[in-house]
């Protein structure tokens, strides 16, 4: 079983940056970022796999970065020009087999960080 640790979560106001991190127990081949705010479904904002592949959502793109270091099992995401609507509780999460932005593809998540962000 793979233990999440996430941090780097708070209050920024609009165009601000954050970086979360995620310190993992385990080797994990698929690391991930999901978000989910209030009366919403959770939704994938960006994976990364041992390898260095990334996958971004649309959300995010040109704004938010995702990295790893394999050696420290930590996953990051710096997010730049946050906007209101990215006010969310962010979760990391992990996978075996696939990397994309699916949660039902991931098999341990963190307990999350929450990110707001206000106009």
């Amino acid at each position: 079983q793979v233990q999440l640790v996430e941090s780097g979560g708070g209050s920024v106001q609009a165009g601000g940056s954050l970086r979360l991190s995620c310190a993992a127990s385990g080797y994990t081949y698929c690391m991930g970022w999901f978000r989910q705010a209030p009366g919403k479904e959770r939704e994938g904002v960006a994976a990364i796999s041992e390898y260095g592949t990334t996958t971004y959502a649309n959300s995010g793109k040109g704004r938010f970065t995702i990295s790893r270091d394999n050696a420290k099992n930590t996953v990051y995401l710096q997010m730049d020009s946050l906007k209101p609507e990215d006010t969310a509780s962010y979760y990391c999460a992990t996978a075996q087999w696939f990397c994309g932005l699916v949660a039902g593809q991931y098999n341990y998540w963190g307990h999350g960080t929450q990110v707001t962000v206000s106009s």
